[in-house]
């Protein structure tokens, strides 16, 4: 079975880890009864399951993103600020 990331089960709501820690339980049985027809089921449902939390580890991303971008405009205009204030 294919673990998400550390970072996407953070993510995971209760209800959802403890879903995605069955389905890894099941399906690690499976594998090693060699039902890997049925263990690829499994691990479809859990790329399933996971999407959400890979949604909202993206929202955190494009949040970061935007914060560092107005961060970095603010010391642009304050260096602007300063350059104006040193030409008077």
């Amino acid at each position: 079975m294919r673990h998400c990331s550390v970072q996407v089960r953070g993510l995971l709501t209760r209800d959802e880890l403890d879903r995605y820690n069955g389905l890894i339980e099941v399906g690690s049985y499976l594998e090693d009864q060699g039902r890997h027809d049925l263990a690829y089921t499994v691990q479809k449902e859990i790329d399933l399951l996971i999407m959400p939390a890979i949604e909202r580890l993206k929202e955190k991303s494009r949040v970061r993103d935007r914060q560092t971008a107005d961060y970095l405009k603010s010391l642009h205009e304050d260096g602007d600020d300063e350059a104006s204030s040193e030409e008077q």
